[in-house]
């Protein structure tokens, strides 16, 4: 499933896995939040409630661009840099626009399904 992230006037484009986490995400599409900097490699957004994380494990090939869900907060986590951290199952990877990561300070954010 391909997924849109706009914000500011910035518009990205991800593809979404097809496991448990992904399915339980897209069902609360369209969404409506928040998209603020976290650290110095993340974009996190604070879903409005947490995600089955029922059928993950660990990975260990980690890249710059993943879009990942962090199950003690139950936030997203939008990756632009090198990362390693436990307590992540990842939904996907940004194919496009990905740069808008980078773009520092706080903004309303859009995420929908468009495939």
């Amino acid at each position: 499933m391909k997924i849109r992230l706009t914000f500011g006037e910035h518009t990205m484009t991800a593809t979404l896995y097809d496991n448990a986490s992904d399915r339980d995400f897209a069902s609360l599409l369209p969404l409506e939040l928040e998209i603020k900097d976290f650290g110095s490699n993340e974009k996190i957004a604070y879903l409005p409630r947490k995600l089955t994380v029922e059928g993950h494990g660990p990975f260990s090939d980690e890249r710059p661009y993943d879009l990942c869900y962090y199950m003690p907060w139950g936030n997203l986590a939008m990756f632009y840099a090198d990362y390693k951290h436990p307590g992540l199952v990842r939904l996907g990877r940004f194919d496009d626009g990905f740069e808008a990561l980078h773009v520092p300070g706080e903004f309303p954010l859009r995420i929908e399904r468009i495939q």
